[in-house]
């Protein structure tokens, strides 16, 4: 470790112990918080099982930045470049389309087995996984619905791949001794306004009722159920709204997915955590940065960020959400969006971990609204880069943009090499 970095460590980790915070402890605390990493930064969201199919379902992926992966094998050396440059021990979030199996299969006979070197290769680096059924970029999902469709074949065929989804998510448990969280997300909706919204939410209801039948042990598999506000083509009318799924996890004991780009533009995430886990099972939470609609850009260190991770540390909310990000560019390095995403989101933690709570919390009960605010907005200028450059030093990984040569090497080396 440079000498500078410790110097400077240990000036700041002074001048926070004088409000009584332990950077040591909290560089602890920070090292047990497992963050999902997505799979689908890496080659666009398309996945393995169809190459020929084109993306659907209201995503779209704008870029053509050279390099995406084209096969599990170039994904999973994309993944271990990425997370060598990340500090810390985290988890790997899969779709089910990136089934790595020299099989035909469909989605609705996808099996643990199609994900077996996954699994090999995530026990050989000590990751985590998580699981995402894929309900679109199917053909029985080009007319925009899914697990609400009016046509019970089509329905049924949905609900049978969920439910091979959750043996996965089984498997994934079983096999890395962590919880795999499964998570449901659907494209169902109308393009312009229904007539009738509570009959395919009725549908939506008692699919998921189905799916959720078989009791599976939460040490292995949690299910999340996760709401939009809208989509391209389901721009009216969404059949999993925020309402349908906060009111089918807190009757049904499931994780409640909420995702930073799926609500309102003035909306925001963070202000709805501490009041979701006064009820809730748990929260899974999908990370992203919406820049005029559900964009999913690369996350930054911005001002909602920084309050998501402070809702999150001020309220020991850490150990009930599970964080995961949801991001897709193709307009930049995708190694480097990975990179730049995940740290960020550490960085809001540390953040978060470096303020004074206690002391904040006495001020405001006191009705001491002035301390209040002037700590906040002081604390604001503390050297928290210090504690994160000696952090990511402790951990073996670049400090502050050295990473950046590191995954320019790697393109000249290998992304490019890509045709």
């Amino acid at each position: 470790m440079h000498k500078q970095i410790k110097r400077d460590y240990d000036a700041a980790k002074e001048l926070y112990a004088s409000h009584g915070i332990d950077t040591d402890e909290v560089l602890e605390q920070l090292k047990k918080i497992k963050i999902s990493m997505h799979c689908w930064q890496g080659d666009d969201v398309n996945g393995f099982m169809n190459k020929d199919q084109v993306l659907t379902g209201g995503i779209s992926v704008t870029g053509n930045y050279p390099g995406a992966a084209r096969t599990p094998e170039e994904l999973r050396l994309d993944l271990e470049k990425a997370y060598s440059l990340i500090p810390g021990k985290h988890k790997l979030n899969l779709h089910a389309i990136y089934a790595d199996t020299e099989e035909k299969v469909d989605l609705d006979e996808i099996e643990p087995r199609h994900y077996t070197k996954w699994v090999e290769w995530a026990k050989v680096k000590g990751l985590g996984l998580d699981f995402n059924p894929t309900c679109f970029s199917h053909p029985k999902s080009d007319d925009g619905f899914t697990l609400s469709h009016p046509d019970k074949e089509i329905r049924d065929f949905w609900i049978e791949h969920c439910k091979r989804s959750r043996k996965v998510g089984e498997y994934f448990g079983k096999e890395t001794g962590q919880p795999c969280v499964t998570n449901y997300w659907i494209p169902d909706g109308f393009k312009d306004i229904p007539v009738d919204r509570l009959t395919p939410r009725k549908r939506l209801e008692e699919s998921l009722d189905e799916i959720f039948k078989e009791e599976i042990d939460p040490q292995y598999n949690l299910d999340a159920v996760e709401s939009k506000l809208f989509g391209i083509g389901s721009e009216s009318y969404v059949v999993g709204s925020h309402e349908f799924y906060m009111g089918y996890g807190l009757t049904r004991n499931k994780l409640i997915c909420l995702d930073s780009g799926h609500f309102h533009p003035t909306e925001t995430v963070s202000n709805k955590l501490s009041s979701l886990s006064l009820f809730s099972e748990g929260m899974l939470l999908h990370v992203s940065r919406p820049v005029r609609w559900d964009s999913d850009h690369v996350v930054t260190l911005d001002d909602e960020l920084l309050e998501i991770a402070r809702e999150l540390v001020t309220h020991n909310l850490t150990e009930k959400t599970h964080i995961g990000l949801d991001f897709f560019d193709a307009s930049i390095n995708r190694v480097a969006a990975w990179v730049i995403g995940t740290r960020n989101m550490i960085k809001a933690l540390l953040r978060a971990y470096l303020i004074p709570t206690e002391k904040l919390k006495v001020a405001e009960l006191e009705g001491d609204f002035t301390t209040r605010l002037a700590l906040m907005e002081e604390f604001k200028m503390y050297p928290f880069g210090a504690i994160w450059d000696y952090y990511c030093a402790t951990q073996n990984v670049p400090v502050r943009e050295e990473w950046l040569a590191d995954v320019k090497e790697y393109e000249k080396k290998v992304l490019v090499e890509r045709v």
